[in-house]
């Protein structure tokens, strides 16, 4: 979503303008930012269930020329603050605790400005699964393994090919080579080379100590502001081994096809 450039309002510096997103994921890019924005995120989906939702925000690497406020019946409490380079840094808070107040700082020159971020709207659980610092470093039960399949972003069969540790952003990239793919929400999974494998990179916490290793792991996880996310991640044995034993009990909640 585009709003309104700065320099059509130059002659009215503390105007606010009123938007509204129906979608539940996108981006504002605001250019030459002057004045503020408030920014109202109304999904097509029944207001009573807003109360069980986290908005979370991703800034541009770039992005400059604007305070982003947490904005409830009048109060501010600031959350992003014009030229906090926190790389890849991503801020979550409930939806029932109020909307985006993005307010312009004063500039000597607003057009070298652009203020923007992503944002996306997504359960409370989900949410909480992805910025809990504990939830992909442990091991998942057989219970929740089952339950990733069938509502994970992406479901797949590979291999730990190589992995690359960023200490600035606190992250893990793992380099996955791909056996089976089962399902992905989107294409981060893609044929590569004239071999035709398919690879693809599924990021996690550095502190998670993930490393190269032999042999093949279910990889299941959320994607998040475009990227692939780690979540329940068994050796791909032990998955046949749980699966098995469920599907022989009539427990298994979906059925993930033959192996």
């Amino acid at each position: 979503f585009l709003p309104p450039s700065g320099l059509t309002h130059e002659s009215h510096r503390k105007d606010v303008e009123q938007v509204y997103l129906r979608c539940s994921e996108g981006s504002i890019e605001w250019m030459y930012p002057t004045g503020a924005l408030i920014v109202n995120l109304r999904p097509n989906i029944s207001p009573a269930s807003y109360k069980h939702l986290t908005v979370c925000i991703k800034p541009f690497k770039d992005s400059a020329g604007a305070n982003i406020y947490l904005e409830k019946t009048g109060e501010l409490k600031l959350l992003v603050r014009d030229g906090d380079r926190s790389p890849s840094r991503v801020y979550c808070f409930g939806y029932d605790q109020g909307g985006l107040f993005v307010e312009a700082t004063p500039q000597q020159d607003i057009s070298r400005k652009i203020t923007g971020f992503q944002y996306e709207l997504m359960s409370k659980g989900v949410a909480a699964d992805l910025h809990t610092a504990s939830a992909p470093c442990r091991p998942c039960s057989d219970t929740e393994v089952l339950l990733a399949v069938c509502t994970s972003d992406f479901v797949i069969r590979g291999s730990i090919q190589n992995v690359t540790n960023e200490a600035e952003e606190q992250e893990s990239i793992i380099h996955v080579g791909v056996n089976k793919l089962y399902r992905q929400k989107s294409k981060v999974f893609q044929l590569t080379g004239e071999s035709g494998n398919w690879r693809g990179q599924i990021k996690t916490l550095l502190e998670c100590g993930v490393k190269p290793g032999d042999g093949d792991f279910l990889f299941t996880g959320r994607m998040h502001f475009g990227e692939a996310r780690l979540g329940c991640a068994p050796r791909f044995k032990d998955f046949q081994r749980m699966y098995k034993e469920a599907k022989d009990k009539g427990l298994n909640p979906c059925e993930i096809g033959p192996d």
